[in-house]
């Protein structure tokens, strides 16, 4: 999504355009981890607001943009458990986006379903569409119901591999980035096919025809962090030639994703546990891409603490 600023000479009187991500709505599946994202949002300065009746939002959303607002940045969660969000969100939502200068940021928030039974179990709490049905017909009727929703999001995160401290952190990191100028967010994220492919991959990329560490005694038990691992990796001819064609591929298709306004890029590398080569590949793929313009680059290693 392009930021929007307002250019000089604006018109007198005329309300100015404030930088995207200042006003964020939360949504997603109950159990995914609204409540982390929103204390962290909190503690960067965010004025934040859980559960608000759907109606209301513009509201707000008004009062945030107005020149000289005591509420500069907002974050509010909006989710199933108001009765009228269902049938008045996308209404809604497109009342917001025509808002000048509010650029409001959808962010959904899921997992993956055994992990929302698993947190529900843990909880002991009623799933809010299940308060007198078993959990698990709560958890599939909202995924269906809050599919259309799913599909305006500016960005989707899948909880499902991240602790507490982990959500806090990328939600963190996403606040900072949007309280500077405007940029590409581009995701190198690694992981394991034998755990599943990341639902928010944009691109997938395969690393499993290198030579594998974990079939190396001396190498198992380490990371592609590691630097033998590295050293082992790097001396494979097909490491080398597939870092070139790929740093090529992304340095084409990178900038036409910044000129073509995108918000975030994940770009997951995959290997068969997500613990020595898509560790490895995916680093090195970072120093390639930082110096593209208009691009912040991070990293991010979804199983390399998986059990050998």
């Amino acid at each position: 999504m392009n930021r929007r600023s307002a250019g000089a000479g604006a018109a007198p009187g005329r309300r100015r355009r404030r930088e995207g991500g200042r006003f964020i709505v939360l949504t997603g599946l109950s159990g995914a981890g609204k409540s982390q994202a929103i204390r962290a949002l909190e503690d960067l300065g965010y004025f934040c607001v859980d559960n608000l009746p759907t109606e209301l939002v513009p509201t707000l959303a008004e009062l945030s943009r107005r020149e000289g607002a005591v509420l500069p940045k907002v974050a509010i969660v909006l989710d199933i458990r108001e009765g009228g969000f269902l049938r008045s969100f996308s209404r809604i939502w497109r009342r917001l986006k025509a808002m000048p200068g509010l650029d409001p940021r959808l962010i959904f928030l899921e997992a993956s379903h055994d992990t929302l039974v698993r947190r529900f179990s843990e909880t002991r709490r009623p799933h809010p569409l299940a308060l007198d049905r078993p959990v698990v017909e709560g958890i599939r009727s909202e995924r269906r119901q809050m599919a259309k929703i799913r599909a305006l999001a500016d960005q989707i995160v899948d909880t499902t591999h991240l602790t507490v401290h982990q959500l806090r952190e990328q939600f963190q990191a996403f606040a900072r980035t949007h309280d500077q100028a405007q940029s590409l967010i581009v995701t190198l994220l690694s992981f394991g096919f034998k755990f599943g492919l990341p639902v928010d991959a944009d691109i997938v990329l395969d690393v499993r025809f290198l030579p594998n560490p974990h079939f190396v005694p001396a190498l198992k038990p380490k990371t592609g962090r590691d630097r033998a691992v590295v050293t082992f990796l790097r001396q494979q001819s097909l490491t080398e030639e597939f870092l070139q064609k790929t740093t090529d591929l992304l340095t084409f298709l990178v900038p036409e994703y910044v000129r073509e306004g995108k918000a975030y890029l994940t770009i997951a590398i995959g290997c068969t546990g997500g613990r020595h080569r898509s560790v490895m590949i995916a680093e090195a793929l970072k120093p390639a891409l930082e110096p593209l313009q208009g691009v912040r680059v991070r990293v991010r290693h979804r199983d390399v603490n998986q059990p050998v």
